[in-house]
């Protein structure tokens, strides 16, 4: 069998996604009444491209308050942090040549978020949903990006943290690994002939 084409998702698969701690006790808000006066397509909108960062500082609560969206980013990216064993994963993956690419969910933020990691050294930022304006679980979103590397979706094998995304990507034909922990993941990886 070949080699997968692996595809990962970043935030809570390779990231500490610190959005669900750092929001609330940013706005001093608890987090069921941060979604509750959130306006829920502002930040879809946003991670696909639509609207930039102002807008989305204008568009973020409903009864359109003011918000501090770029104190906010900071100190979400104040806590970005590569989940344990992700980093050794990862320069395994790059030792042994294999190539890999970001399939997620996530606003322009994603370029610093690498300036700050340094991901980049080990994926290519190729299908950012910011940037290609497509998000999981979408079916677009898996099949341009397997249509842009020039391989069958078959062939690619698509690792997440969200059971839905997982699903998305299974039901266009992809082999897809449900993210736990990096033990986990290092385990598929074998599995599928990426690591020895």
């Amino acid at each position: 069998m070949a080699t997968p084409t692996l595809l990962f998702d970043v935030m809570d698969t390779l990231v500490y996604d610190p959005f669900f701690a750092v929001a609330p006790d940013f706005f001093g808000m608890g987090l069921e009444e941060l979604f509750a006066a959130k306006e829920p397509e502002a930040w879809v909108a946003f991670e696909r491209g639509a609207i930039d960062e102002v807008t989305l500082g204008r568009r973020y609560f409903r009864d359109r308050r003011a918000c501090d969206i770029a104190g906010l980013r900071e100190a979400i990216a104040a806590a970005w942090a590569p989940l344990p064993g992700i980093l050794a994963l990862l320069e395994a993956l790059r030792g042994a040549g294999r190539r890999a690419h970001a399939l997620s969910n996530y606003p322009i933020w994603y370029r610093e978020l690498d300036v700050r990691l340094g991901l980049r050294r080990y994926l290519e930022w190729s299908f950012v949903s910011c940037e290609t304006g497509r998000r999981k679980p979408e079916p677009a979103a898996y099949l341009e990006a397997a249509a842009t590397l020039g391989v069958a979706p078959e062939r690619c094998l698509f690792v997440d943290d969200r059971e839905a995304n997982c699903a998305g990507a299974a039901a266009i034909g992809m082999r897809t690994h449900r993210f736990s922990g990096a033990a986990g993941l290092r385990a598929a990886l074998v599995e599928a002939g990426v690591l020895a």
